[in-house]
């Protein structure tokens, strides 16, 4: 996500100008005096396409889709800043080290508040608190025998946050009020618009627009809103394309068997009839639909049988979501030789240092932002559920510090 996948582009990435463990920012414009990514040189720039008096290129992250929406760029840009705040904080600390000591130790706890925001904040929404409680479970340690690569059935049941994407991109002002004209602009318009970002107020109100704007609700009835359909890419493309048609048509040219397969391997029941299917999916006008289509729940899609699912009590998902996302997730934590809480990795104090972060943090220090969401993944309205910056815990770098 900030350091890339590859030797090549984390290089890319470092600031090698310097030998302080930085990475990377943009030389030709700044964000209200803060960082902006730099820029990437692609051969042929698709944010180039969107204002062609503009002419602002995609920006250079760890991953390549950086540039497909502001919110995208706004998060990549925020942990750009967060590793350059902590590299330059640890300098402080320990002044006698290298450069890529100081590049490496800014990584491994920005990896860390990475896990802590994703499995402590995030995933218990998503999977319910109480299931999340207890099919993750506490860290029990390493396990070497567990295989943490992402399965291919996770590339496709992880989609289910488009159903989560409103038809805007909402910026606030610092009053978290729509009073700019360019305030609510349609997302089929906003797609690889890196010039957004660069000249209509950097990413303070988009990330004021994500606090204060909730998700949409996944609904049988509205499961992607009409941007994403028909509209993903027109700016850029001759034609629009529709988003849930590319994810379906994923599975099939990775060969993956289809939705009864996948309820199979949980451990839940295979509709094999009109009935069925509509007890499962607790809508039979919606079964007599996919019956249409496929034939037999065999044939269904993976990734629109399992967004179709009711939601479980208290989630965001149905039960085979539920299952597939649990099933990667433990995974990825307990086959980890990395994981922040295994013994080695941090000591003890710094781990305790660690349990203070937030997203909510992250966003007060690397932004002009002063008022935040206390509980970032909840629906909030403001005021109700905002905080001032000076109330979120701080993380306390004195335990990295050398004697």
């Amino acid at each position: 996500m900030v350091y890339g996948s590859e030797v090549s582009l984390a290089l890319r990435l470092r600031n090698r100008t310097n030998f302080l463990g930085l990475l990377a920012v943009n030389t030709r414009f700044r964000d209200n005096g803060r960082a902006l990514l730099p820029f990437d040189t692609l051969r042929d720039d698709p944010c180039l396409l969107t204002n062609r008096t503009a002419r602002i290129p995609c920006f250079l992250a760890g991953d390549s889709r950086s540039s497909e929406t502001p919110k995208l760029a706004a998060m990549h840009t925020l942990f750009m800043r967060e590793h350059n705040r902590l590299a330059t904080e640890l300098k402080h600390l320990n002044p006698q080290w290298t450069g890529d000591k100081l590049y490496q130790e800014a990584r491994k706890i920005v990896g860390a508040m990475v896990q802590i925001i994703t499995y402590r904040d995030f995933l218990p929404l998503v999977l319910g608190e109480a299931r999340a409680r207890r099919t993750l479970g506490p860290y029990r340690g390493y396990c070497s025998n567990v295989d943490p690569r992402v399965a291919n059935v996770f590339t496709l049941a992880f989609r289910f946050g488009h159903t989560m994407l409103q038809p805007f991109l909402f910026r606030l002002d610092s009053q978290y009020r729509a009073s700019a004209p360019n305030s609510r602009v349609p997302l089929s318009t906003s797609f690889f618009a890196s010039w957004r970002v660069v000249h209509e107020g950097g990413i303070d109100p988009i990330l004021r627009g994500l606090m204060a704007t909730p998700a949409k609700l996944n609904r049988q009835d509205s499961m992607l809103v009409d941007e994403l359909r028909d509209r993903l890419f027109q700016q850029v493309r001759r034609i629009g394309l529709d988003l849930a048609a590319l994810n379906m048509q994923r599975s099939r040219d990775h060969g993956l068997p289809g939705y009864n397969a996948w309820r199979r391997f949980c451990g839940l029941s295979q509709p094999r009839n009109l009935a069925q299917l509509s007890r499962v999916l607790q809508n039979p006008g919606l079964a007599r639909k996919f019956l249409n289509l496929y034939g037999t729940p065999d044939n269904i899609d993976i990734w629109i049988g399992a967004i179709a699912e009711p939601l479980l009590p208290g989630a965001r998902v149905g039960p085979l979501l539920a299952c597939l996302f649990e099933n990667q997730f433990r995974r990825a934590r307990n086959g980890d030789r990395f994981w922040w809480e295994k013994r080695g990795v941090f000591t003890k104090r710094q781990r305790k240092a660690l349990r203070r972060i937030s997203l909510s943090r992250i966003v007060c220090d690397n932004t002009g932002i002063t008022t935040v969401s206390r509980d970032i993944f909840r629906a909030n309205t403001y005021p109700q559920g905002f905080v001032s910056c000076t109330r979120i815990p701080r993380l306390n770098l004195s335990a990295w510090r050398r004697r």
